[in-house]
């Protein structure tokens, strides 16, 4: 996904889930965690790692960001490729971002093999991912207007259904704060301009 793109919203995780499924005798557990930066990440798989000190592995894999450029997986010690990887994988294919996955392992005696264990700790991870209750992170830039109070109703009609949220002061004049999808901000406050016939002030914050 080219960096350049503009996105109005992602998809991140409200809070901590955890699942356990058993493959031939080894228990995966998987636990997804919302998380915004590295430390924050860091200190949720530390806190795994704790809990369950005595299990064979600790994998995890984390995506950050609206565009999910900051990622890192990690096998804890298993084949290279057979855990990390596909949890990422899962955190892609269910497009959650700002969230951290550990698939805790403990060893049942019977060995899986690379394309098995690519297979469990996929599958812990997905089936974590589609169970969680998510929430949507909106991407917006602010339009700052002033009016005269006979625009109001216009302003309000064009901002119904567009602004996701809006502040209102009121004085000599009318004063707006709308929050708008970063996409659609600078397009919002030329038609303010031109509907009022440039008689609001208008700007959009960087």
């Amino acid at each position: 996904m080219p960096s350049s793109q503009t996105v109005d919203s992602y998809d991140t995780v409200r809070d901590e889930h955890r699942i356990e499924i058993k493959v031939k005798g080894s228990r995966f557990i998987a636990t997804v965690a919302p998380a915004t930066t590295k430390e924050a990440a860091s200190q949720f798989i530390e806190s795994m790692r704790k809990e369950f000190y005595d299990a064979t592995h600790n994998c995890f894999a984390w995506r950050f960001g609206p565009l999910g450029v900051e990622k890192r997986a990690a096998d804890d010690g298993e084949p290279s490729g057979s855990a990390g990887k596909p949890i990422l994988t899962a955190l892609e294919k269910h497009d959650v971002l700002d969230a951290v996955v550990v698939v805790t392992r403990y060893f049942g005696g019977t060995k899986l093999g690379v394309g098995g264990l690519q297979r469990a700790y996929g599958d812990a991870a997905e089936q974590c991912l589609a169970e969680v209750e998510r929430r949507v992170v909106h991407l917006t830039r602010a339009v700052r207007i002033d009016c005269n109070y006979e625009d109001i109703s216009l302003l309000k009609r064009m901002m119904d259904g567009t602004v996701v949220s809006c502040e209102e002061e009121y004085d000599t004049a009318a004063h707006f704060i709308a929050q708008l999808p970063q996409s659609q901000a600078q397009d919002f406050a030329d038609q303010v301009l031109a509907a009022t016939h440039a008689r609001a002030e208008v700007s959009v914050d960087d």
